[in-house]
């Protein structure tokens, strides 16, 4: 093992070698010395395998015909890099690897390379597989056991076994049976159907309603039940609970019944309170309680970044308390009076859920049509006054309710949409990739509802369209060189442009194409996926990129928050110089599945766009 003494064995990808893999590797490598300038390998030839620098530097460099050209530098390597391992995969190698000063490496031969890939499917993983490099990017520097912690799934560990009663039980018999068992609800069997009935639905039933003691359980029990798949993260069910404002899920197994997780028990696996911050907003009864909860919002995400959490799950989370938060705020502003015939809509990122950092107010308001309502602008006005004093900044395009243009009765909602589809030009085509994004957060989501399914049925129509809409994720190109290395502005790497926005349109437009009525990238890639019009493959590596760019954006704006250096339009915007090799190699490949996709909509809607 005395080659392995001056390799960083505990770091990925050698950490996922076991014992005799790190022997078998240390009994076949060799040395190789090269002077400043020499060419190690050479692109378009083989590899001889898998270089470790121990000292000197390597640039990776553009390989062009002409030689006497100074090539581009790709990527710059230091003592404790490596490279070469890809050439040596694919059996020839795409560019030039010159040696920057006077350099010494271990060199592990590509057979023996390939035999430790062959041997171990979680190092090979790391090579060929972006979902390996995304766990591996997102859990990396973290606790494992914290790591493990956020993904416990729902099973007997977590929940408890559901008390189930007869149709025919009454209030006496139930409250007997509860109080035997020790539980706070039980569930009520009605042919396939289950309905819940809890300790505080029994007390209503008594004192509220008068109902005697012999009254049937059936009719006093909630069957519109919140459900979660057994084996789903656990996380997955405190989104739930956050998000529809209660206290327990039921869990089904196909169908089946199996258990019931409660808050409390969920809660006892995380170190975040994220139910907490929930009850807060809940509770608030002024501006300034509701800015201290979203303060905690803040808090928490930062906490749960920290500790390794899931990207999906961060933006779940933070969708659920967002709009809680505003729907508290609306709440609190709006005539109760009022509520049956306004909807409140949220739209952009927060629409679709994909928010993990403060993000831009994004709003509108749908009317019934004919309401009088003559203090709506001032009360709207207001509304995106107190989301700014809160911490939600203005949109800069003015995409909020203070707005006249997106506060409008339901008949001008749809007809705008039309007109929008049927002029198609650059301003509408934006105007309507933010509004179809739409999803409701106060009042009543009918008139949502109504506008988007009638929208659904007019697209439909207008075929020419699609393809003009689709023609906007071309818009920005994606930042690779032609020889595949990322390239890089003065100001770093724009994240949204060159990747997040790409998917999210390209997404969006086959979401109408196939009137999907999700509004998350993520849920429609799986709606996609599942109705067969888009390749199993492709939607796996698309939810894994669209990972690991937020999660590379996020890490980065966290990080300018902690160093004071964070300034407007830089929130996207990436440093090359701060990302490990790890990360260089994962938004590489990134950008490469970006690319990918790119053909695919170039292909199915006849577009000759840029990738």
């Amino acid at each position: 093992m005395s080659l392995l003494q001056n390799i960083n064995t505990q770091a990925v990808p050698f950490s996922l070698l076991g014992e005799q893999e790190l022997n078998y590797m240390a009994d076949n490598m060799d040395i190789g010395y090269f002077q400043r300038g020499e060419t190690i390998i050479t692109g378009g030839g083989e590899s001889e395998g898998l270089h470790f620098i121990l000292k000197g530097f390597v640039c990776e460099l553009e390989t062009s015909a002409d030689k006497a050209t100074q090539n581009h530098a790709l990527v710059n390597y230091g003592p404790d890099d490596y490279f070469g391992a890809w050439s040596a995969i694919r059996g020839k190698a795409l560019h030039d690897f010159v040696a920057d000063e006077e350099t010494i490496c271990y060199i592990l031969p590509a057979k023996c390379l390939l035999e430790l890939i062959h041997r171990n499917s979680q190092f090979g993983g790391y090579f060929n597989n972006l979902s390996m490099q995304q766990d591996l990017l997102e859990n990396k520097n973290h606790d494992l056991n914290m790591t493990e912690f956020m993904l416990a799934t729902v099973d007997t560990s977590c929940m408890r076994q559901a008390v189930v009663v007869d149709i025919d039980s009454d209030i006496e018999q139930t409250t007997k049976l509860m109080d035997q068992q020790h539980t706070d609800c039980v569930l009520v069997r009605r042919g396939k159907r289950y309905g819940m009935v809890t300790r505080t639905d029994l007390l209503n039933a008594l004192v509220l309603n008068k109902l005697p003691m012999s009254s049937s359980v059936k009719d006093i029990a909630n069957y519109r039940l919140i459900t979660v798949e057994a084996g789903d993260y656990l996380f997955n069910a405190l989104v739930r609970m956050t998000m529809h404002e209660i206290a327990r899920v039921v869990v089904l197994a196909n169908g089946e019944l199996r258990g019931v997780v409660d808050l409390a028990e969920a809660l006892s696996f995380f170190s975040s309170h994220s139910h907490v911050v929930s009850m807060r907003i809940e509770r608030a009864s002024s501006v300034h309680e509701l800015r201290n909860a979203a303060e905690d919002m803040q808090a928490l995400i930062r906490s749960l970044h920290s500790q390794g959490v899931k990207v999906r799950f961060l933006m779940d989370l933070l969708a659920a308390l967002n709009k809680r938060l505003m729907a508290k705020l609306f709440h609190l502003m709006v005539p109760e009076d009022v509520f049956p015939h306004v909807c409140l809509v949220v739209m952009g990122s927060e629409g679709r859920g994909e928010q993990i950092t403060k993000t831009d107010q994004d709003n509108g308001l749908i009317m019934r049509d004919g309401l009088d309502w003559p203090q709506c602008s001032q009360v709207m006005g207001e509304f995106a006054q107190t989301l700014q004093e809160i911490g939600f900044p203005p949109c800069p395009g003015n995409v909020m309710v203070s707005n006249p243009f997106w506060v409008q009765p339901i008949s001008e909602w749809t007809k705008r949409m039309q007109d929008w589809v049927n002029v198609g030009d650059d301003d509408s085509i934006l105007k309507l990739a933010i509004a179809v994004d739409a999803a409701p957060v106060a009042g009543n989501p009918a008139l949502y509802k109504t506008s988007r399914n009638w929208f659904f049925k007019e697209i439909q129509q207008n075929k020419r369209f699609l393809s003009a809409f689709a023609k906007l994720t071309f818009v920005f190109d994606t930042p690779l060189t032609l020889l595949g290395g990322i390239r890089e502005r003065s100001n770093g790497v724009d994240l949204k442009r060159g990747g997040i926005f790409p998917i999210v349109h390209g997404i969006r437009t086959m979401a109408l194409h196939y009137q999907v009525a999700e509004t998350n990238t993520f849920a429609r890639i799986d709606a996609l996926v599942d109705a067969g019009v888009l390749p199993q493959r492709m939607g796996n590596e698309l939810q894994e990129a669209f990972s690991v760019l937020h999660w590379l954006r996020v890490k980065a704006e966290l990080g300018r928050q902690t160093d004071g250096t964070l300034k407007s339009g830089l929130q996207n915007m990436l440093d090359l110089n701060d990302l490990d090799r790890l990360e260089k190699d994962t938004l590489r490949n990134t950008f490469h599945v970006v690319k990918e996709f790119k053909k695919h909509l170039s292909l199915r809607y006849q577009l000759g766009g840029r990738l």
